[in-house]
This record gives C-alpha cells, structure tokens and sequence, in this order.
C-alpha cells in the first residue's frame, strides 16, 4: 500500500513537473499579455456610451427663448465691434498698393548705375561749396533734361544711355511718377536745408532786464558794471585770491588801497568772475569761478565790454559771444 502511494506521488510529481516547463510557462504569459492588450485596444477604440451623441441629420434640436436671445445678442456686439471703417480704409490702401506694384517696374542694375553716374557727375561739376538747394536744383535739372530727352528722341539709340525701348519706358515711368524711390534705390539722398530765424519780438521800447548779482549788494563807489574787463597793472592776482562775491571782491580792492605802503601800487580797478563754469581770457590760464583780481590804472582802459567782435571770436574760437566777467573802476 505504501509502495502505490509513493508511485503515484511519484508519478504525479513528474507530470506536474513536466507540464511546468519553461516554455509552456512563457508560451502561457505571452498569451495571457496578448488577451490584455486587445482587451486594452478594444475599450480604448470603442464609442464611450456616456459620450453625447450628436443629432441626427433630420433631428431637429429645440432652443429656448433665451438661448435664443443670447445668441441674437452675441451676433449683434460682434457686428457693433467690427471696424468696418478700418476694413474698408485697409482694402483701399491695398488696392493702391497693388496698382502701383504692379504700375511700377524695377530698373535694371546697370541702367540705376548709369543715372547715378549721370547725377554724380553732376554734382561733382558742382563743387565742394555748393548749398544744398543747389545740389537739389542740379539734380532736378538733370532730371528734367533726361525727361525732355526721352520724349523727343524719336529711339533711345539717339540719347546718351542707349538701352532698350523697355528699358526707355521703365526709366520715363520712374522719372515721371517714382523719383523719390529711385533716388532711394540709388542711394541719393540731399537732406533738406533748415533756415534758423531769430524772432525779437521784444518791443522797442521796453527796459533790459537787469542782471542778478549773487552775494550782498555792492558799495557805490565799486561802480560795477557787468560783462566787462578792464586792463591794469596787477596788484592781486586773480588766480590765487578768490572772493565769495563781487561785492567782497570790490571791498577787497578798497581795503588794499588803504592799507597800501608808500611805494607801493593801491588797487582802483577790480575785476570778478561770476560765472560758475568760469570765465574766458586769451592768455594760457584757466581762470575759474570767484577770482577776483585787483588791479592799477592812473587811466583805466577797457579789455572788453558787452560781447566780443565777431572778429575776434573768428581769431579766438573759444571765446563766448558775452562777456563773462564784471568788474569797476572805485571812486575816491
């Protein structure tokens, strides 16, 4: 009894063990991951049932009153909203631009280096010093006279360039009603001429403003007068004797001419640079803001007064147009 039992363990054992093998296992798996994909592809490509269904071609669908309404209201904004007069401003400008596209015809390379040359040497006839209304009237001159020539010439063989009749026609069509984008294409450009006019208009008989002084008011004896430079002998220099105000600057050259030793020069001239940016003089310094220079004339003489000569300023091109500095001469 024990032997059959262990047989048929044994039996079993190596069926069980031979239908196991390793290649009906994989055979099994494949299968089973094929069936899973199909099953995957058919849910995925199958009609959800949830899905609506749209109607039919005979279906007629129901709309309420106010859907109705909405739509009849979006349909009325979009046309409010629409530029109509843009749109048509557009189609306009569109057709403008495709009858002169079309009018127009683009002139050979070697025909627009020919007009160049033409222009150029016109110009150069002209010379370095010509205005620019000038170089405008050569050019428009030329241009005039290759018109007349196009027109009388009864073949373009008989004017200067010689090319083709079509060419002839594309030329005239440009000279006549592209000029400006033919001087474009051919690099031609002559800037207009601006004429700067100062207008006074000041009456005549109305006062000059007076100038502002910075600092305190000045004695009478300074006798200042503004946008002038006397000459004298220097008893201070100015390069190293700075004062906060012309007013300190003519006390400055009073207060010298007290205290002067006998002997020595006493200050009857001072002169102040007001200006911040400092103040012009032709000799090598640079002469900056608050120097105040004290100086000596037994018959003082004017540098400068009010505004340099146009003469001078073409000698000096530095020089400003005012004078910049103030100075007087002290009274006793």
């Amino acid at each position: 009894m024990a032997r059959g039992i262990a047989r048929a363990v044994s039996l079993g054992g190596r069926a069980t063990a031979g239908w196991c093998s390793y290649r009906r296992v994989t055979v099994a798996v494949c299968l089973g991951n094929l069936v899973a994909a199909l099953l995957v592809l058919r849910s995925l490509t199958a009609p959800a049932s949830f899905a609506p269904t749209a109607p039919s071609r005979g279906e007629v669908v129901q709309y309420t009153e106010e859907q109705i309404r909405r739509v009849q209201e979006s349909i009325r904004i979009r046309r409010e909203a629409e530029p109509v007069e843009l749109v048509r401003a557009v189609k306009k400008l569109w057709k403008i631009f495709a009858r002169e596209k079309k009018r127009r015809k683009e002139l050979p390379l070697v025909l627009k280096q020919k007009v160049s040359y033409d222009i150029v040497r016109r110009l150069h006839d002209l010379g370095d010093n010509g205005s620019l209304t000038e170089q405008r009237e050569v050019v428009e001159s030329w241009r005039v006279e290759k018109l007349k020539d196009i027109k009388v010439a009864s073949t373009w063989n008989q004017t200067n360039m010689d090319p083709s009749i079509e060419e002839t026609k594309m030329l005239k069509q440009a000279l006549e009603f592209n000029w400006r984008t033919l001087m474009e294409d051919i690099g031609l450009w002559i800037p207009e001429e601006v004429t700067h006019t100062i207008h006074d208009d000041k009456p005549e008989n109305e006062p000059e403003e007076e100038e502002i002084v910075a600092g305190p008011p000045l004695s009478p004896q300074c006798n200042a007068e503004l946008h002038t430079d006397y000459d004298g002998a220097a008893v201070r220099w100015g390069l190293t004797h700075h004062k906060e105000s012309a007013a300190d600057c003519c006390q400055a050259c009073l207060d010298q001419a007290k205290s002067a030793k006998p002997g020595e020069l006493k200050c009857n001239i001072w002169v102040y640079c007001p200006s911040e940016f400092g103040c012009y003089s032709p000799d090598k310094y640079e002469h900056k803001h608050q120097e105040c220079w004290l100086k000596q004339a037994d018959h003082p003489k004017l540098n400068f007064k009010d505004k340099y000569s146009e003469s001078y300023r073409g000698a000096h091109p530095t020089a400003p147009v005012v004078v910049p500095w103030m100075s007087g001469v002290t009274s006793a």
